[in-house]
């Protein structure tokens, strides 16, 4: 067995075993990054020496003569270098966890194998959880930030559990997974289309922040874990959806709700805008040849490609392709009814009149047992796929009229969800090296023998890693994104900078 496996094991690349397996090459760029955190480290470590040493100097010494302490005033701030070392050297340790997890073959890999109990059980845990951890919302608006923060938290805990428990096998469940996916980027319509429509601010740091903010942690573990950036295809989709919404209200003429509060004549304007960019959509989703030849284009390519080709890129982005545009449009119909005062969003108050909420419920519930439905008795992915791009907003829009029209569930909500659902990004990203393994195809085993116990200490380190990961992010982007603008295009150009250098070292 020892000697077929040095022979197959090269060539095969088994998920549920490293026996005589190979450990994939360091690349350039691979060694280039653990010298890069290496220095971080020692150089935060000499940091924090020099600091510690100057701080026991300016320790209060007593004063003999009264009898009392003399304190030495002490700058307590912390240093943006200081912040920036504590970053990466933090960074680079758990990018080293992620190496030797998924690349090093220093732990083992088992298989998934699904089973109705595997997926249910814990949804259901999750559930009771969630409920148990309730509390009042600040503000009722609909989709207010701690609901939207709630709706993104199950959703990425129910991601997981999809995930881990292999069941892209069992159509129904895959079927509404696809539409938690397609809520993300509902949201991501909903969100950045409010945010330009009320503050108009089209300014460059919101597009840096915005941009770090999604691509920070991707682009490290492409470096270091030696992945193209479209493995992390949700990244690359929200990315592009961010540009599309900026491009299309940034564009001359700009209009944004103070201009139009004047005149009904812009909001055509802007309607005109939407029907534009909806024309967009519909003939690249429908010319697979423009849309690669776009993506295709270098450098776009270097981002786009998997395994050769952008047709994955292609399949992802119109798997999906409509439902960003409709999270813009119910921003916007949204919003002007809320400037027409026509919607009742007080504490404990239904959001229309009792015979419209309850007619609207109505539907709304009809309409989610329907696509239910619908999802169970679909014959093949093929088809289910050719049609969920456009009833996957039924859905969405059934379980946002009945999470937001009765007042008492809109005045509460799951702060357990709430806090997953802040770092819910960093959460779909770990998963891939840190408690799944064989880029998602298996599960990682850190406790060989015990399954149970496996999940729990796996677990418990892939949501601290993330939630780490998100204070780095956070604290990252306040120093390389600065909100002056002649010291933000100067980091830009380095960073442009950085990206040639990558491209050229890849090439190399």
């Amino acid at each position: 067995m020892i000697l077929m496996n040095v022979y197959c094991n090269k060539i095969l690349k088994p998920v549920d075993g490293s026996c005589c397996q190979p450990r994939p090459p360091l690349t350039l760029i691979q060694k280039l990054a653990a010298c890069f955190f290496t220095l971080s480290i020692i150089g935060y470590l000499i940091f924090y020496i020099i600091h510690r040493n100057a701080h026991r100097k300016n320790k209060p010494c007593a004063d003999l003569e009264s009898g009392e302490e003399k304190k030495n005033i002490i700058n307590t701030s912390v240093s943006p270098l200081e912040i920036l070392l504590q970053s990466l050297c933090k960074l680079g340790l758990i990018m080293a966890y992620f190496y030797m997890c998924d690349r090093a073959n220093l732990f083992m890999k088992e298989n998934k194998f699904y089973t109705h109990s595997t997926f249910f059980i814990p949804i259901i845990y999750i559930l009771v959880l969630g409920v148990f951890y309730n509390e009042n919302t600040k503000e009722t608006k609909v989709l207010n930030r701690e609901q939207t923060d709630e709706w993104k938290g199950w959703m990425q805990l129910v991601i997981l559990i999809y995930h881990i428990s292999g069941a892209s096998t069992f159509l129904p469940v895959y079927m509404h997974i696809r539409v938690l996916v397609a809520a993300y980027l509902f949201q991501t319509g909903y969100g950045h289309f409010s945010y330009f429509w009320i503050k108009g601010d089209f300014g460059i740091h919101r597009v840096c922040q915005v941009l770090f903010r999604l691509n920070f942690l991707v682009v490290v573990l492409c470096i270091v874990m030696d992945r193209p950036y479209q493995f992390y295809y949700f990244v690359p989709l929200v990315t592009v959806w961010f540009m599309i919404i900026y491009v299309t209200l940034a564009l001359w003429p700009q209009i944004i709700q103070k201009k139009a509060n004047g005149s009904c004549f812009w909001h055509f304007g802007l309607l005109l805008k939407l029907a534009l960019l909806l024309l967009c959509i519909c003939f690249l989703a429908y010319s697979q040849g423009a849309f690669e030849k776009i993506f295709s284009l270098w450098p776009l390519s270097k981002c786009f490609e998997l395994k050769g080709n952008v047709y994955e890129w292609w399949f992802r982005w119109r798997l999906d392709r409509y439902v960003v545009f409709h999270g813009m449009l119910f921003a916007f119909i949204y919003l002007a009814l809320q400037k027409r005062q026509i919607l009742s969003e007080g504490k404990g108050e239904p959001l229309f009149s009792n015979k419209i909420s309850n007619v609207l419920l109505f539907i709304s519930v009809v309409s989610f047992l329907t696509y239910s439905i619908w999802a169970s008795s679909c014959k093949n992915k093929a088809e289910c796929n050719e049609l969920h791009p456009s009833v996957s907003v039924v859905q969405i829009l059934a379980f946002i009229l009945i999470r937001n029209i009765p007042g008492y569930a809109r005045s509460v909500y799951s702060s357990f969800f709430a806090w997953f659902g802040k770092i819910s990004l960093e959460l779909f990203i770990c998963q891939y090296h840190i408690w799944l393994a064989a880029d998602t195809r298996g599960i990682l085993v850190l406790i060989p023998g015990n399954p149970m116990l496996n999940i729990i200490v796996s677990t418990f380190i892939f949501v601290c890693v993330a939630h780490e990961i998100s204070q780095i992010t956070n604290d990252l982007a306040q120093i390389i994104i600065p909100k002056d603008n002649a010291s933000l295009l100067k980091r830009l150009a380095c960073i442009a900078a950085f990206f040639c250098g990558l491209l050229i070292l890849s090439a190399i």
